[in-house]
Formats: structure tokens, C-alpha cells, sequence
């Protein structure tokens, strides 16, 4: 598979429900997640719940399809800015689909890819908006393990691994 993508923003929150946060730089901690954020904290609404978490990571080619009511859920159409989706990572040009069981580095870390995230209900009443939650259904996401921890900036690449 070849691709190359890139980081677009990155976002942290200190606990569930807190409104996100947009981050200029990001320490990623091996196994772990992302310093300040809730899941490396330990404060995330699934934080008790054993599962890779360590670093999700959304398309804006998602968020620029739902703004176009793509694909056609009869009556649902809606913009989401990048810190509304509440996942780490806005990325530009990967197929997070297609990456779930192998490696991929962004900047100079290198992630896993756990499994495809799915949506919860709770995102529709945060945000007021009816509908989300099936708009996301199938494309809400990756969640990752951080396999080589270190820095990462929005325009940072994103590439496959062969590690």
C-alpha cells in the first residue's frame, strides 16, 4: 500500500466533556497516549475500560463529506470543526480503514493501529446536533497504540512502517 498523508491538528482534553484543546506540538508516550490528554490522564469516559486508546485519529476527508451530506442520509448533513469530533488527530490523505492490525509513523513516532473507533450517542447531545452519531457510523475514527513515543506537529507526515 502506498500512501502518504499528513497531520493537520492535534487536539488534547484534561478529562471527559472538557472542551478540546489545539496543540502546536504533542509528547507521545509510548504505550501511554498523549501528555495532557484525558486517556493519558486517565480521566476519558473509557479510561477504566481495557482497550487501545492511546492516540485516535479522524480524516478530515470525513468531516469535509459529512459538510456535503455524503453519503446520502436522508436529511443529515453537518460541519464539524476539527476540534469538535473529540479525536486526537486530524489527518489529510491516510486510509485509517486500512490500517487497522499494521504500523504507520507520524513524525517521528510510530503508532499501531488498534481498531476503527465507533461513534457514541453522547457526541449528538454535546454538540447538538441530531444525526451525528449515524453520519459517523463506519467512519468515526482509528484508535492507536503509541509503539515509539517522541514529538509531533500539525504538518508532520504520515507514512507506512515497515517496522
Amino acid at each position: 500500500m502506498t500512501w502518504q498523508g499528513k497531520v493537520l491538528h492535534i487536539h488534547i482534553a484534561p478529562a471527559a466533556s472538557y472542551e478540546m484543546e489545539e496543540l502546536a506540538e504533542a509528547q507521545l508516550i509510548a504505550g501511554r497516549g498523549i501528555v495532557g490528554d484525558r486517556y493519558y490522564l486517565g480521566t476519558g469516559t473509557y479510561s477504566p475500560k481495557p482497550d487501545v486508546r492511546d492516540v485516535t485519529l479522524i480524516e478530515v476527508e470525513v468531516l469535509e463529506a459529512m459538510a456535503k451530506g455524503e453519503p446520502q442520509i436522508p436529511g443529515f448533513k453537518a460541519a464539524l470543526a476539527p476540534d469538535d469530533h473529540r479525536r486526537n488527530l486530524t489527518t489529510r490523505g491516510v486510509p485509517l480503514s486500512h490500517l487497522v492490525g499494521k504500523r504507520f509513523r507520524v513524525g517521528e513516532t510510530i503508532l499501531r493501529a488498534a481498531r476503527m473507533n465507533f461513534p457514541c450517542k453522547y457526541i449528538e447531545e454535546l454538540l447538538g446536533i441530531p444525526g451525528l452519531y449515524d453520519g459517523l457510523l463506519n467512519r468515526s475514527g482509528l484508535n492507536c497504540a503509541i509503539e515509539v513515543g517522541g514529538i509531533i506537529r500539525p504538518g508532520d507526515p504520515i507514512l507506512p512502517s515497515d517496522e
